[in-house]
């Protein structure tokens, strides 16, 4: 059996959610303004996970243009019947903006996933589907009560028959739930289950921050009444202090092995530096047990630990990632993301073999468009990011480096330009609508090497030509702009590669040779 590490999934991967096919796992989390969309992992273990896909891979399924940070995919919901894989999930057009909710379906996990049918008379965000014994399928989500709401964000959870083969929604809607605690809010991400004569419903309450938290209610009949547990909420960490180093714990999809035994994956952050979590909300995963016909989860300290005892099943083989991606494959790793649709190839790995190379592109890192940017989450506390980049800039505002990203309004920039016909190396902070130079350096040609040290909180900033040493640009950089307790949203920290021509037209590019990526 032994111990296992979490978070099993580290780095921004929220809102996760899991099922089982025989002896195999699969499990997806949000992606928000990210594409692809929807990253999906396989597991025979529950302990460590492997991608094998996007769910959301083709721009015909998922148009982001001009999707604000943080929004886009919201907590999508697998669930496997008949031969069949449905993932369900809200897409949210804006911060007001209408919340549409849709299921796609593939009778392989890796793909590819059908086009998707869009639900009418669905409100809500995070929706699920359960497939009940007698074929008959329902819908979940959550919506303001029809009596109105009570306090802020008070939501009610509601159900509906779904007819899958004609994507439409049957019957009448029903109230099913508005949560544990009365002053509770952001009621939401239910997700029912069906074991020994009762439906169980497991959703989220008190919001995605540090009060998130996990509870239950149970009823003989679908449609209820459903009584609460009354030792809820099953799971969450707000009673810890602000110092606990799993925080905001909540948002839980219950799944039971081959073996009989249950476990809930869910998601946490772990703060560092302070009540900051750049890393965002990872994947986290916790032990069930079932007494008097409720779940328990961890019952032996009523909290997810760093280190647990896993699962009842044999441990596979650890594959791990390589730390250094040489740009030497015809497609990019499943660990690349693009920054909302591409609707142009603006990245190749064939015009210069060996090399990741980037076409300038109008739109900035600062802007609410689709960069030149190719980026993976970060995922360690601490870590350093290197690249070695050849670029010649001709104009004025042709700019290509690395950046550590967690959106338009809070960044940092590592990057060559020229400035009065002189190359520089330079290190830009952007913190809400304006950029500030924290560091700048000429340098006399390309190709040189690009590296951000991150010990925690603390960033520096190097460079060095083929000749010489590692030179500080920029050092003792807070890296506390980029957690979403600073910059606000629901997002994580991004290590990219970009180029831009800051507005412009242009036909220049960026060559990366390779990118290099350590975490401590």
């Amino acid at each position: 059996m032994g111990t296992f590490k979490n978070p099993i999934i580290p780095g921004f991967y929220p809102d996760p959610s899991i099922c089982r096919v025989n002896q195999d796992y699969y499990l997806v989390t949000s992606t928000f303004e990210y594409f692809p969309g929807v990253p999906i992992f396989h597991s025979t273990d529950l302990v460590n996970w492997t991608q094998i896909g996007h769910v959301l891979d083709r721009p015909s399924q998922l148009n982001l243009d001009g999707t604000p940070n943080s929004r886009g995919i919201y907590a999508p919901t697998i669930r496997y019947h008949n031969g069949l894989f449905y993932l369900i999930t809200t897409f949210v057009e804006s911060q007001y903006g209408e919340r549409r909710n849709f299921y796609v379906t593939s009778e392989d996990p890796a793909g590819p996933w059908s086009e998707p049918v869009w639900l009418k008379g669905a409100p809500g965000i995070d929706p699920s589907l359960f497939f009940d014994d007698d074929n008959r399928v329902y819908y979940t989500g959550n919506r303001v009560p029809p009596t109105g709401q009570t306090h802020a964000k008070h939501m009610e959870i509601w159900l509906q028959e779904l007819d899958v083969k004609k994507g439409k929604l049957i019957g009448e809607p029903v109230g099913i739930w508005d949560g544990a605690l009365k002053v509770a809010h952001a009621q939401e991400a239910p997700h029912l289950y069906k074991k020994d004569g009762y439906y169980y419903l497991i959703i989220a309450e008190g919001g995605t921050g540090f009060t998130h938290a996990v509870t239950v209610a149970r009823s003989r009949v679908i449609t209820g009444p459903y009584e609460a547990n009354p030792r809820n909420p099953i799971l969450t960490h707000r009673h810890l202090g602000k110092d606990a180093t799993i925080t905001n714990v909540g948002h839980g999809d219950l799944v039971d092995t081959q073996e009989g035994d249950w476990w809930m994956v869910c998601l946490g952050s772990r703060p560092y530096g302070g009540m900051f979590r750049n890393l965002g909300r990872e994947t986290f995963l916790a032990p069930v047990r079932f007494e008097d016909d409720w779940p328990v989860v961890c019952p032996d300290t009523g909290r997810i630990e760093e280190e647990m005892l896993g699962p009842n099943l044999p441990r596979q083989k650890v594959i791990s990632p390589p730390t250094r991606d040489e740009f030497d494959q015809s497609e990019l790793g499943m660990e690349w993301n693009f920054i909302r649709t591409p609707r142009e190839r603006f990245y190749s790995l064939e015009e210069k073999p060996g090399y990741l190379r980037l076409k300038l592109r109008a739109e900035t890192l600062s802007d609410c468009g689709t960069p030149s940017f190719v980026g993976r989450r970060q995922q360690h506390l601490s870590f350093n990011a290197s690249t070695k980049l050849t670029f010649s800039p001709k104009e004025h505002g042709e700019t290509a480096g690395l950046t550590l990203f967690h959106s338009q309004t809070h960044h940092y920039r590592f990057e060559v330009i020229c400035v009065q016909e002189q190359p520089m190396v330079r290190v830009v902070k952007r913190e809400g609508a304006t950029d500030e130079v924290v560091g700048e350096e000429p340098i006399s040609e390309t190709p040189i090497e690009l590296k951000v040290d991150a010990r925690l909180q603390e960033l520096t900033f190097l460079y060095r030509n083929r000749f010489g040493n590692w030179q500080v640009v920029s050092e003792k950089q807070d890296g506390r702009l980029l957690s979403t307790d600073r910059a606000g949203g629901f997002v994580g920290t991004y290590i990219g590669l970009y180029a831009t021509s800051n507005g412009k037209e242009s036909t220049a590019y960026a060559d990366f040779n390779w990118f290099d990526y350590k975490g401590e």
